[in-house]
């Protein structure tokens, strides 16, 4: 049996899969991929059928691999690679064999990379996924993050299911595009004019449940915001929290929420906004509900 055995692992990385779509009316997120292009392309890179993912948080990877020959793909953002000690372009096919050491390491651009094997991680299935929500212990290596001194055995695969296709995505220094909200008119019209014409920075306060975002323009300082009735919400939601600061929902999003929601970032956006590093800039973008699903589609 194959296996790798982590030397220094980033904070925020997990094993991640498609994850467990469907399962919001039971309080179950979905989780999977938060940039979900990356992980599709450390799969076609090699060429073979893939299992579930490592998602390597941003300051990267160190492994070594024991076993037969494997063939293994690495993307998502820009990080930087080494095997046994000599540079490699990124991202990349490998064949590993006995005892390669991989060390992946913090590029010019990204949060996230994903490391996907032509085997399955040996962790078990949880309601039909392998993804990882650390903040409710689901899923993954003992539903938690992984860290120096794990081990993961790689198996077989059996049945993978079907590769998700990639949409069309903007260029990164595009504007986030997103919907208006379900509580967009409690916003003054100056507020949401101010919302598509400003600059925020991204924070540190950056996990996968959800990223902070600094009102460097003071957008939403004097928005007089309303205690709400929780109600559902989904990953890309902008909630404006109640000292007037945004914070965008990702992947691990809780299933309710009770704060107002100006708006929603496009499903083809938000893995390009998980990839922003803390301290960029960024400015968002309406468009509509109709265009949002022209270019949205994540098709098996």
């Amino acid at each position: 049996m194959s296996r790798i055995a982590l030397t220094r692992v980033s904070p925020m990385t997990t094993i991640q899969d498609d994850g467990r779509p469907g399962l919001f009316a039971h309080g179950i997120g979905a989780s999977g991929p938060m940039d979900r292009n990356g992980y599709a392309t450390a799969a076609a890179i090699t060429e073979v059928p893939c299992g579930a993912a490592i998602e390597i948080g941003p300051l990267g990877l160190d492994f070594t691999y024991r076993g037969d020959p494997l063939s293994a793909g690495m993307a998502g953002g820009t990080f930087t690679l080494t095997v046994d000690g000599e540079p490699r372009p990124w991202p990349a096919r490998l064949d590993l064999v006995e005892n390669t050491k991989i060390s992946i390491k913090p590029g010019p651009q990204g949060n996230y990379a994903y490391l996907r094997f032509a085997a399955q991680i040996d962790v078990p299935l949880i309601l039909g996924s392998r993804s990882t929500n650390a903040t409710v212990g689901l899923g993954g290596l003992d539903g938690r993050m992984l860290a120096a001194g794990d081990e993961l055995s790689l198996i077989d695969l059996t049945d993978t299911g079907p590769e998700l296709t990639r949409p069309e995505t903007a260029s990164p220094g595009d504007p986030i595009r997103f919907v208006w909200g379900i509580h967009a008119d409690l916003f003054p019209a100056p507020i949401r004019s101010a919302f598509t014409t400003s600059d925020f920075r991204i924070s540190s306060r950056m996990d996968r449940m959800g990223v902070r975002l600094d009102d460097t323009g003071s957008v939403f300082a004097d928005a007089k915001l309303l205690n709400l009735v929780s109600d559902a919400v989904v990953p890309g939601d902008v909630q404006i929290l109640g000292d007037g600061t945004p914070i965008i929902l990702m992947r691990d999003n809780q299933p309710t929420g009770g704060y107002p929601r100006i708006g929603t970032v496009i499903d083809a956006d938000l893995d390009r906004f998980a990839q922003i590093r803390a301290g960029k800039m960024v400015r968002f973008e309406p468009v509509s509900v109709a265009h949002a699903h022209r270019i949205s589609k994540w098709l098996p």
